[in-house]
């Protein structure tokens, strides 16, 4: 049929002709905060960890994933993420920026859902507000060879992991394709969420200032250094990261004492 006008057109559209999805927002939310250190004399130990909620409703019920829900028709998908973020973990006004948007057409066993995902940062320390009840921090460990990476997720209380294979699909971007080969309770896809999102933070702490989001206002360069080391799972060498991140701190008057160690001036960063 020919249409004479937009209005015309709009008039006589019949949208059932087309199939429904929905679409939903994930958010993965990072953060590094300090563990238990045994030796007093030296810096606290790094955890990398993530927040994740417990499902109480079917499917993967009683599995963990990460928070998340439907786009409503009037917001979008960044709208969604805060209302979500806000709604399920009592977490608001922290930085956050779309990760990626997965589209397997089996991803989700109710109907055929989009995720259009987020990634967030935060330093706990700055938490004031308690996280909701079905939500828990876990710290990660994890493990990367040429092949897989493997997740430990740990909380205190519940230890599982999940195991996903890497296939090199753009050699001069470097970018990979995920597929999980084991997932002990984790729900939905969620697994190539967190390894997409480690994959981006990883890239994104050579070329941008995005790390500052998860540090306190004052810090050493030695607490720094650990943020950097246990997102990118390797040692730096002292000379190489003070050069790394020349531009990006300025030192203050403060000067951090305690611990057992000697006196640590403070920096903080510094803004564009």
């Amino acid at each position: 049929m020919e249409y004479n006008s937009e209005e015309e057109f709009l008039k006589n559209y019949d949208s059932s002709m087309f199939e429904k999805l929905s679409v939903t927002s994930d958010i993965l939310i990072f953060s590094v905060a300090d563990g238990v250190q045994d030796n007093y004399r030296k810096l606290n130990e790094k955890h990398f960890s993530v927040l994740l909620v417990k499902r109480d409703n079917y499917p993967f019920k009683d599995k963990w994933c990460l928070p998340g829900g439907f786009i409503n028709t009037i917001e979008t998908s960044s709208e969604a993420a805060k209302r979500i973020l806000k709604n399920e973990t009592n977490l608001e006004n922290i930085y956050l920026e779309q990760l990626y948007t997965f589209d397997e057409v089996n991803r989700d066993p109710r109907m055929r859902i989009i995720s259009v995902s987020y990634m967030a940062l935060v330093d706990k320390n700055k938490l004031f507000k308690k996280i909701s009840d079905n939500a828990s921090w876990f710290n990660m460990t994890i493990l990367e060879d040429e092949q897989t990476i493997n997740v430990t997720l740990d909380n205190g209380s519940v230890k599982f992991g999940f195991v996903v294979a890497k296939t090199l699909i753009e050699h001069t971007t470097d970018r990979y394709h995920y597929t999980v080969i084991k997932n002990d309770n984790l729900a939905f896809d969620h697994p190539l969420v967190i390894v997409s999102g480690i994959s981006r933070l990883k890239n994104k702490l050579e070329y941008t200032d995005v790390v500052f989001n998860m540090m306190p206002e004052y810090f050493t360069l030695g607490e720094l250094q650990q943020v950097y080391e246990v997102i990118l799972g390797k040692k730096l060498l002292d000379p190489a990261f003070r050069r790394i991140i020349a531009s990006k701190v300025e030192k203050t008057d403060k000067v951090k004492t305690g611990g057992g160690h000697r006196p640590s001036v403070m920096f903080k960063y510094k803004r564009k």
